[in-house]
């Protein structure tokens, strides 16, 4: 027992030892560098340029805009006259981004693919130049020409077109689409 009272007792004095001889180690820290100081304040230099606006270099004289002459961005571009007439559907006067993708196309371009006999009223699948399909009912609009389909039988769409000849005079044109053959 006499040995391990002796080896602590040796460690705790050397601990001791250790702990006096090296107290510890503290960083001193240095104070923060000084910034340089300042030149001291010298003479605007001349410029080498003269001033190409019209403000003043120290004290900008800032004036009124003036919006009167300019023109109004929400403001529509049409005479306020034409603006307040109820629009007229014809299809001179109507643009192309007016129509319905099926009316910009003339009626003979298109092509029957299908038709569906309903209990009260008839269907038919027709198919444009570009190959995109409609589903059309009797009085739907249809063609360049303000077309109108007014009967739809068990192998074609009959579709009416109303235009004005030469003379002036309305004119009815009857266009019938029929459904291929079966081979």
């Amino acid at each position: 027992m006499r040995k391990k009272s002796n080896n602590r007792s040796f460690y705790l004095v050397s601990l001791l030892v250790v702990g006096l001889a090296f107290p510890g180690c503290k960083k001193k820290e240095e104070a923060p560098p000084l910034p340089p100081p300042k030149p001291a304040a010298k003479a605007p230099l001349s410029p080498v340029q003269n001033q190409s606006t019209s403000a003043k270099a120290q004290g900008v004289a800032v004036q009124p805009l003036d919006f009167s002459t300019k023109k109004d961005p929400f403001k529509t571009y049409m005479p306020e006259s034409v603006a307040s007439q109820p629009k007229v559907r014809h299809a001179e006067v109507m643009r192309s981004e007016d129509l319905l993708p099926i009316q910009r196309y003339d009626v003979t371009k298109f092509r029957v693919t299908g038709v569906i006999a309903g209990l009260k009223e008839n269907t038919a699948l027709l198919v444009d130049p570009e190959g995109r399909g409609y589903v059309v009912r009797e009085g739907m609009l249809i063609g360049n020409n303000d077309g109108r389909i007014s009967r739809i039988t068990p192998s074609a769409v009959e579709v009416v077109e109303r235009y004005r000849d030469d003379n002036g005079h309305m004119r009815k044109r009857t266009i019938m689409l029929t459904l291929p053959k079966k081979k």
